[in-house]
């Protein structure tokens, strides 16, 4: 790994790439998220400050996990301008995104389980299949656009 002398305190889009392992267009693309930031020289080159590596590194963990970019753009905003992630941001963090991934967990096993149920059957049915429409708890009672309709019919009701 390339080593960067401590007096440098701006690294290029290249010298970030090579220490933190992301492809230059990974680096442009988070800087157009808004996840890290860059300075412009006058030759309109990008420098990033040091700690954008710890920045780097926090959004590819996070990644890895599943956290969409979204999320970890969210979380990076909570930050004090300039402070890159530290250990009890991250234990903080992962405590909150613990839940959510739980959650993804059970409907991968779900999807898993049906999938196996739909490969069996092959009907692939919009009314019944729970892979095209999930937790269908109208479907119960309605199909297709009535319920659409049942919604339009109240709002042109008056209320009692």
């Amino acid at each position: 790994m390339p080593q960067i002398p401590e007096k440098v305190h701006e690294l290029t889009v290249g010298q970030l790439s090579a220490r933190s392992g992301a492809a230059v267009s990974a680096l442009h693309f988070y800087e157009s998220k808004g996840l890290i930031d860059s300075r412009r020289t006058s030759g309109n080159q990008r420098r990033y400050t040091r700690d954008t590596l710890r920045r780097v590194a926090f959004i590819r963990a996070a990644q890895r996990v599943g956290i969409p970019l979204a999320t970890i753009r969210d979380a990076l905003a909570e930050l004090p301008e300039e402070r890159t992630p530290n250990r009890e941001d991250w234990a903080h963090l992962s405590e909150v995104w613990r839940t959510e991934l739980d959650e993804r967990i059970k409907q991968l096993g779900r999807l898993r389980d049906h999938l196996t149920d739909c490969i069996g059957c092959g009907c692939l049915s919009l009314e019944t299949c729970v892979l095209s429409n999930p937790d269908d708890v109208f479907g119960e009672r309605l199909t297709g656009s009535r319920l659409m309709a049942e919604r339009r019919d109240r709002r042109e009701r008056p209320a009692p």
